[in-house]
Parts: structure tokens; sequence; C-alpha cells
């Protein structure tokens, strides 16, 4: 896993706080070095929902983190906010605009309102009297990368993850369709699987099962592959135009659409906004009315936990290209501090939560891969060959633009896509309306 990881394409930064938006910033240099344990007070952390435990509570993990850093360090609170992760990007923005920020957030591939012109600002501390050499040793290279710009590091990295596609077998079996070898596809093989697994179980005329659905929705990117198997990107290689009107990738915007436009493969919230009811007509027992869906693979772990499903990981189908995906690296950050104790104290705890064993529990719990080498080492999935599967797709992983604008370039691009599925317009007139209100974001 070591060599994997240090070879693969997921040399991109997360998809919310990218390196590019990693800009330089003068706080750091020159500043007086502060001790954690002087440090007497309130430390505040934002997270989202993680893995359930026995009552379904997808916080546990860290308030059980925070309960020992509290035993262990007398006259420190650290206070834990919850916030969902689809609410995540849009709260910190207001917070930041406030600067009523949080003492440390998660800055994952859910994306985030952190910018370049925040970083010139100094909303973002930079870590690196943190770390020593050998602390950063532990960390593979791109990880690293997703947090430093110009040999500045804005972040602890504390996950590296991707999307594939996730296969419901006894779906399959039910239908009789043999599932694609080694989990590799084309296109047209995939949409065969589609139609063979939409049917109507019960008789009553209505199809009640469908092959595919997928949802679409700014700062998520599960269905974004497809639309690159033919090869393509947002944006040029000097991200100076918008590029997703080119006739390939429009060709395949459309062919996603039409699975429920003009096959009838998948059902009328195919390209809608809501999550966690795609995911769960696939994985809730009690619906299962949808045969395949792509999910990032947090997913993997819930349908070995939760919501226990007898599935396959699946490379997305390639077309006239080879088969894509998309990935990122999530981690920490640390907002601005003015004093100097209590920075050291919150990157002690950041510390703390980032550790290898932490690491290794999370990577076993919660479907991600370790950013430290140490706890990849431990082999977390030695026992788990669907997240082997999905690790070994890790060199079909394409980046995104790290643009500084990325978040509103997102918005404008996902908002024609789903007039697209909608039926509202074509994937031509959609992408032409996106290009004109990207490239002006470009300028």
């Amino acid at each position: 896993m070591k060599n994997m990881w240090k070879k693969s394409a997921l040399l991109v930064a997360s998809l919310g706080l990218t390196a590019s938006m990693l800009a330089a910033c003068s706080g750091g240099s020159g500043e007086k070095a502060g001790n954690a344990e002087d440090f007497k007070g309130t430390i505040t952390i934002w997270d989202g929902p993680r893995w359930p435990d026995k009552d379904d509570n997808k916080y546990h993990w860290l308030e059980e983190k925070i309960a020992e850093y509290q035993a262990e360090h007398e006259g420190v609170k650290v206070e834990l906010v919850q916030v969902p992760w689809a609410e995540m990007g849009d709260k910190l923005g207001v917070a930041i605009g406030g600067k009523k920020w949080p003492d440390i957030a998660p800055v994952d591939i859910s994306g985030s309102s952190v910018s370049i012109e925040h970083i010139k600002q100094g909303v973002v501390e930079p870590l690196d009297s943190f770390l020593s050499k050998d602390d950063k040793k532990d960390f593979y290279d791109n990880a690293l990368d997703a947090y430093t710009y110009d040999g500045k590091l804005y972040g602890i990295p504390n996950s590296i993850t991707l999307h594939t596609m996730l296969l419901n077998l006894d779906l399959f079996e039910e239908r009789g369709v043999t599932p694609p070898e080694n989990g590799k596809w084309s296109y047209d093989e995939f949409l065969d699987a589609a139609e063979k697994l939409t049917f109507d179980r019960d008789g009553d005329g209505k199809t009640d099962v469908y092959g595919f659905s997928t949802y679409v929705l700014a700062g998520y990117y599960e269905s974004w592959p497809f639309f690159f198997k033919n090869g393509g990107s947002p944006l040029n290689e000097d991200m100076t135009e918008f590029t997703m009107d080119d006739p390939k990738v429009v060709q395949a915007i459309q062919d996603l659409a039409d699975l429920k436009l003009e096959h009838q493969v998948a059902p009328e919230t195919l390209g809608g906004a809501d999550v966690g009811g795609t995911f769960q007509a696939w994985a809730n027992e009690e619906q299962r009315t949808v045969a395949m869906e792509p999910w990032a693979t947090w997913a993997i772990g819930a349908a070995q936990g939760k919501f226990p499903t007898n599935f396959a990981v699946a490379e997305y189908p390639s077309g006239d290209d080879n088969a894509k995906t998309i990935g990122g690296v999530g981690g920490w950050i640390m907002f601005h501090q003015e004093d100097a104790n209590k920075k050291a104290a919150v990157a002690d705890f950041m510390k703390f939560i980032s550790s290898t064993d932490e690491q290794f529990v999370m990577a076993q719990n919660y479907g991600i891969f370790p950013a430290r080498i140490s706890a990849s080492e431990k082999d977390p999935f030695k026992d788990n060959p669907e997240m082997t599967r999905a690790m070994e797709m890790s060199d079909q992983v394409v980046m995104l633009p790290r643009h500084p604008e990325w978040k509103k370039i997102d918005e404008a691009i996902q908002a024609q896509l789903q007039l697209v599925f909608n039926g509202e317009k074509t994937a031509k007139d959609a992408m032409a309306d996106a290009k004109k209100q990207v490239d002006e974001l470009l300028k």
C-alpha cells in the first residue's frame, strides 16, 4: 500500500481546500512559539457525522477522543460543534465572514468555503512549527501536497478517499446478470446491465427496481467520472477557460441523463439533490430499489456495517478513454489564533486526533485510506477485499481544477447539470450556459 499511494494520481488536493488555495501566508515566520501546557481554556472543533456506534451516535469517535484529551490536560475544554457535511461549507463561509470561526475544522471532499483570499488574510494558520521533519515523513507525499504551498503546511492530512461503483449482487443474481469481470467494463456493458436490472418485481405494471441512480449537488462528485469517460476536463490546463462544453464531455453528460430521460433505467430522482435518499434506495434493506450507485469509499464501510449488503466494488465504466475516478485528501485546518499558547494547544489536539492509531481506527470504520504511512503499514484492510479493490483504483484518479474560485465555478456547473437531469435543458445548451458563467469567474 505504501508504494501504491506514493505513485498514485492523488497528487491532487482535497476538493475543498486545494493546494492552490493554500497560497502563501506570511503568518508563522518569526512568531514566538507558544507552550501548549500553559494554555487553559476552550478549544472549539467542528466535525461532521462519522460512523455510528450501537446507539447510532455518529460523533462518538471524536467525543471519546475529546474526553481522553481533557482527562490528560487539566484546565482544557474541547467543545464539539456537530455540523452535517452538506452544511459544512456554507456554515464555514458564514463563520469566516463574521470572524467567528472555530479553532479547528475538517476539510474533506465534501468541499469548503476557505479560499485563497482567506489564506492571504491570515484566516488559516501554517502548522510547520508544530510538525517535525520526522513527523512529516510519516505522511504520504500526496497527502502533504494537499495542504502545502511554497513549502508551508496549512493542515494535518487525515485521510485519502476516492469514488467507486457499488453493485448490489443480490439484485444481479435475481435478474441473472453477471457483474463485470474484475470490476472492469465499458459504458455499453454498463448500460446493458442497467437495462436488465430495471424491472417490475410485483407485476403491477410499474417499475419497482432500477439499474442505476446518483445525485447532483454542488461540492459532490459521484456523478463526475461518468462525464469524462471519453476524455476531457472541467477547465483547460492553465485554468483560463471552461472546457466542459467539449462535444465528448457534452455527450457523456447527456448519456448519463438519458438513463432516466430516454432509457428509463433510472428513477425520477436521478440527478436530484437528495443524498440520503439516494443512498437509502441502494443500501436500506427495506428498499433496495436501485442496483448500482457510485459513492465515495465511506459507503463501503456503511454497506459492511449499519446497512449490511451483499455487494461488489467496480470501476466506473469506460468510454473512448480509460476508466476514471475522482478522489481527494481530507484533514484538519487551524483557523487564526491570537494567543501563542492556545495555538500550540490547538495544534497538539489536532495531532492527537490524527495519530497513527486514530487513522488506523478511522480507516477500518469510516471507509477511508490513511494519510499516515505507519497507519497503512498496520494493514487496516487485510480482511476487507472490497476496500482493497477500491485502493487498486488509485491510479485512475483525476484531479479537479485547483482554482481559487472553484467553489463558485462548481456551483455554476452543478446548477446547469441539474437542469439537464431534470430534462429542462440539453447537455449542449446547459454547458454553453455554464461556459458563460464560468468564463466570467475565470477572468
